[in-house]
């Protein structure tokens, strides 16, 4: 029997006499591995659509490379606009559920659903016919994957406020992220062309789609019933969209941060995209070798994660990330130089190193930036701040599309039809400028560790105060 404690019922009972609310309960901690699990979920649809849809839509069925760079150019500009208007809605949202979780419990089903008519275009469509239900379930999956990445992205900083269990954190989901990329992207290729279908026709492409989706949708289901959100966040003020936009606009340390790590997914989306077409021209191999390709990409990165953590423990998240960006840029290097299926695994192997130096510390070095604008300005709009940096580096799509779009104009690549003479160029030689100058522009970044951002932040608030009285 717990033992009587009559100054606790006797406080108790004043607290209720007086209307005075009992002190909150402390948070439920939630798991770093649930927490992690939905980007398992979140990760599986977009890279089957980032990793495959060229290969579908341009060299199957025959649309122009032209108009596939039209369609992520016009993406692009929706994104802009999208992301942050979701992240606001998000910061805004009040319910028994959380802020977060209502969306994802939404956005969940209509990814899936959108990328499924994506990969399943009807057989009778042909020209601006087939573009406009690849423009149409293009833009909807990505519309509907920032909405579940607005949210699922604003749950680290909350959910994980101490650096080091949000660096296990991040670094398991980016675990889970990977494992999803070894089914997204290297199984693919043979469930699509072999297991359930051929090089040649659709078919495979809709029933992988199907699976994908049933899997996708099952994590991030798991994922959000487990997720434990700060309950004294419901009776924050709701920060209004335009004046919270300007703010974190003028924050220069987003920009600063915004363009090495624009470099960054720029580069990796450009090697997602055209992995197959660089095995099925530059290689010379069937596409379903791309398997081994971007297995030994994705379990070497997988392999080194925990590496890299331990060193952003030890040099921290800043100077790691820098030193894993000349890590990626010298991998692109090689796989400028490979020509075989030998070079091309052992660059891959380099490639997957520095690959999982910039998954285990990019978003550190972002949700630090969130850290400081919370402590500035008193206001947790994670949803926001985090959806204007990925709508900024979402614009890796249009970087990615003018790649593929170059290709016609210094290759003679247009098609499957008309492949020109080594249409594979663009994704050697892109990653290796943009993420060179990525690492450049890194070395600009200085990023206040959250203590230095708390003390700075009373400091500015005591200035204020100051000037005001």
């Amino acid at each position: 029997m717990g033992q009587h404690r009559p100054e606790v019922e006797e406080a108790a009972v004043a607290a209720a006499s007086s209307n005075v609310p009992l002190p909150a309960p402390a948070p439920v901690r939630t798991p770093a591995w649930r927490y992690a699990l939905g980007m398992f979920g979140t990760s599986i649809p977009i890279n089957l659509i980032r990793g495959s849809i060229v290969l579908l839509y341009v060299d199957i069925l025959g649309m122009d490379v032209r108009a596939y760079a039209a369609v992520m150019a016009v993406y692009a500009v929706i994104d802009a606009i999208d992301n942050p208007v979701l992240g606001h809605l998000s910061d805004r949202t009040r319910t028994r559920l959380g802020r977060r979780r209502p969306w994802l419990l939404l956005g969940a089903p209509l990814l899936a659903a959108s990328m499924i008519a994506l990969f399943s275009p009807p057989g009778s469509l042909d020209g601006p016919g087939l573009v406009a239900w690849f423009a149409l379930f293009a833009i909807l999956s990505e519309l509907f994957d920032s909405m579940l990445n607005a949210n699922y992205g604003a749950l680290l900083p909350e959910l994980f406020p101490e650096e080091r269990r949000r660096a296990l954190a991040n670094v398991l989901r980016q675990g889970f992220q990977l494992v999803a990329m070894v089914i997204s992207l290297a199984l693919t290729p043979v469930l699509t062309t072999s297991l359930l279908g051929s090089e040649e026709e659709v078919g495979g492409f809709s029933r992988t789609a199907a699976l994908y989706a049933v899997i996708a949708v099952a994590a991030i289901v798991v994922m959000a019933l487990g997720a434990h959100e700060e309950p004294n966040r419901r009776q924050e003020e709701r920060p209004r969209l335009l004046p919270s936009l300007a703010q974190i606009l003028r924050t220069p340390l987003l920009w600063m941060v915004a363009l090495p790590s624009l470099c960054y997914g720029s580069a990796v989306a450009i090697v997602l995209s055209g992995v197959q077409l660089y095995v099925r021209h530059t290689l010379g191999l069937p596409v379903a070798t791309a398997f081994l390709v971007q297995g030994v990409v994705l379990l070497t990165c997988a392999a080194a994660l925990f590496a890299w953590l331990a060193a952003v423990r030890r040099l921290g998240a800043l100077r790691t990330w820098r030193l894993a960006f000349w890590a990626l840029t010298g991998s692109f290097a090689l796989l400028y130089l490979a020509r075989d299926l030998t070079t091309a695994l052992l660059a891959g192997a380099v490639l997957g190193i520095g690959w999982a130096g910039l998954l285990a510390t990019n978003d550190l070095v972002v949700a630090r930036v969130v850290d400081r604008d919370a402590a500035v300005h008193g206001l947790h709009r994670e949803g926001l701040f985090l959806s204007v940096t990925g709508a900024l580096g979402r614009l890796s799509g249009a970087v990615s599309g003018l790649a593929l779009a170059s290709l016609g104009t210094f290759f003679g690549y247009h098609s499957g039809d008309s492949p020109g003479t080594d249409p594979g160029q663009a994704f050697r030689v892109y990653p290796f400028l943009l993420c060179a100058l990525g690492a450049l522009s890194a070395h600009l970044v200085r990023v206040p560790s959250p203590e230095r951002s708390a003390a700075e932040a009373s400091a500015d608030v005591a200035v204020r105060t100051g000037r005001r009285a």
